[in-house]
């Protein structure tokens, strides 16, 4: 199994200090996370993408331009760039720069957003949501592999001109992974164009995601892709990862923070029923626990769905030095082991974009010139 962490930028108070990093610091804390995240050995960093609520990661472009600065391996992704708002064409431009500045390490995930504020704030109705995302992603996957190109839609104004965005992108077109939470629409787009699913397995009990990692499956089938290919991606709940040597000691210290959080969370419709630590333990999908816990618990979505990337976050409401010591920890106690009961081939020998393009350090490519 390959490791992802993931970032939404999250800009909240301590639940029980009432106190904040400043918006620069935090900023700053996700730079310095996918860093350290990069040397010690996770597969790939993502930022997501949120125009409303107490975030901060409005503009995952710019985040994870500087992340591409300061990196050299570890692949970047976004998690989710919500399509179904943008400009494919503005998309299309940010996403190929990032390409470019990281020599070909990108690949993005899209979506229609998990926040209903953000389509009056650009304009567009939430009852066209789905429409939007289809309509989008057709146009960006065509702006990614085609010169010169015309095209008319519904959403937005015709490219009567031939139109060639730049740059393009570093290697060929870049992986496009489709994020799923609670409908089949998703699902079935990334299975129509053959591309991999990125399940949120967040607040809802395992068995919803699982229907709609199942249709994928059987719509990728239909289309005829190689079920080799379809690779899916999982996330890991709300409240982010917390490792103690035994998971008694993981509830009791943690838990006040995951229940004072949740607690404050209302969001009619999207808050989880996991409200307390020992349900969210014993039910949810939050990593919290053990190491062995951990591990187990990975593997029991594995053997339910089958998935090849593990997204993880950070409790990110806690001081940032701890962050870093529970991310060294799940890397050297949790990674090993699922990655020896979960072998993958994302990213390697028999996934086509493995060597999209040869993934070489800063200094190699230096002495190569």
């Amino acid at each position: 199994m390959k490791f992802q962490v993931l970032d939404i930028i999250p800009h909240l108070k301590n639940p029980f200090t009432g106190e904040i990093v400043s918006t620069a610091d935090r900023l700053a804390q996700v730079v310095e996370t996918a860093q350290r995240a990069e040397e010690l050995g996770f597969d790939s960093f993502s930022v997501g993408e949120r125009h409303a609520g107490e975030f901060i990661s409005s503009s995952p472009t710019t985040v994870l331009a500087a992340i591409a600065a300061v990196t050299s391996r570890i692949r970047l992704q976004s998690g989710v760039t919500v399509l179904s708002v943008l400009d494919p064409v503005r998309v299309a431009e940010d996403y190929a720069t990032i390409d470019q500045l990281s020599r070909g390490r990108l690949e993005l995930v899209i979506g229609k957003g998990n926040e209903v504020l953000q389509y009056p704030l650009f304009g567009h109705s939430l009852d066209d949501q789905w429409e939007l995302l289809e309509e989008k992603y057709g146009l960006l996957r065509r702006l990614w592999r085609e010169e010169g190109l015309t095209w008319e839609g519904r959403f937005r104004p015709a490219l009567t001109e031939p139109t060639t965005t730049t740059p393009r992108p570093y290697g060929g077109a870049p992986r496009v992974w489709h994020g799923s939470a609670t409908s089949l629409t998703s699902a079935a787009l990334a299975a129509r164009h053959g591309d991999p699913l990125f399940t949120a397995n967040a607040i809802q009990p395992r068995e919803n995601y699982k229907a709609l990692i199942d249709h994928y499956r059987q719509e990728y089938a239909r289309h005829g892709h190689d079920p080799r290919q379809a690779y899916l991606g999982s996330g890991s709940g709300a409240g982010g990862i917390f490792l103690a040597d035994t998971t008694q000691q993981a509830k009791a210290q943690y838990g006040p923070v995951y229940e004072a959080l949740t607690a404050g969370r209302d969001v009619p419709g999207n808050n989880s029923p996991y409200r307390d630590i020992d349900h969210a333990v014993a039910e949810g999908p939050a990593l919290v626990g053990s190491p062995e816990q951990v591990v187990d618990k990975i593997l029991s979505y594995h053997q339910l769905y089958g998935h090849d990337l593990q997204s993880v976050s950070l409790p990110t409401t806690l001081p940032f030095g701890q962050q870093l010591e529970l991310l060294e920890r799940f890397a050297a106690e949790v990674i090993p082991a699922v990655r020896a009961a979960a072998p993958t081939t994302l990213w390697e020998d028999g996934d086509p974009y493995a060597d999209r393009p040869a993934v070489t350090s800063r200094s190699n490519h230096a002495l190569a010139h």
